[in-house]
């Protein structure tokens, strides 16, 4: 597969959505057909050989690059939200904000017993979303196979966090 340099398809935002934060955006990647489809083949080069069985995205870019992950493999794509938003009966999983708590949920009957599951999202910052995201598949009685980003942001340390899950991501921002 030709290399592709999809850290310069990614546009930052300087103190975005506040002073200090350097915002990863990945609209401009997204926008960009070439820079997408590299993505998209890069994931599909990594899980298609593991056996997943279906693909689960962490609202909302996860959504953006698990859906097309789960279309051109052709396997079941699960959305875990946010509290709130889905519409039948759910499995929750609160994780640790800076301050205070949050909740995801995926609807209790996207993933049972026996699924191989890949968590997929746009960013790995922290940890915190994508390991409350794990567990939840774990609390739904499916597997953990992997767990996919486009950014990993090093510094904060959430590659640690998962370690368990096998993150892998395509780029880093270190110190920038």
């Amino acid at each position: 597969m030709n290399d592709f340099d999809i850290k310069s398809a990614i546009r930052t935002v300087p103190h975005w959505p506040k002073p200090g934060i350097m915002f990863r955006d990945i609209t401009t990647l997204i926008e960009n057909p070439r820079a997408f489809r590299y993505c998209i083949d890069r994931f599909k080069e990594k899980y298609q050989p593991t056996g997943i069985t279906k693909i689960a995205g962490i609202e909302s870019r996860g959504f953006v690059f698990g859906a097309a992950l789960a279309l051109e493999l052709g396997l079941p794509f699960v959305l875990i939200r946010k509290k709130g938003k889905l519409p039948a009966a759910v499995f929750a999983q609160e994780y640790a904000l800076e301050y205070g708590v949050d909740k995801i949920e995926v609807h209790q009957n996207s993933i049972t017993s026996g699924d191989r599951v890949l968590i997929v999202d746009d960013l790995l910052a922290t940890g915190g979303t994508a390991m409350a995201a794990c567990q939840l598949v774990e609390k739904c009685g499916g597997t953990i196979v992997g767990s996919a980003f486009v950014i990993n942001l090093p510094e904060l340390k959430g590659v640690e966090k998962l370690r368990k899950y096998n993150p892998f991501y395509l780029v880093e921002f270190a110190g920038e």
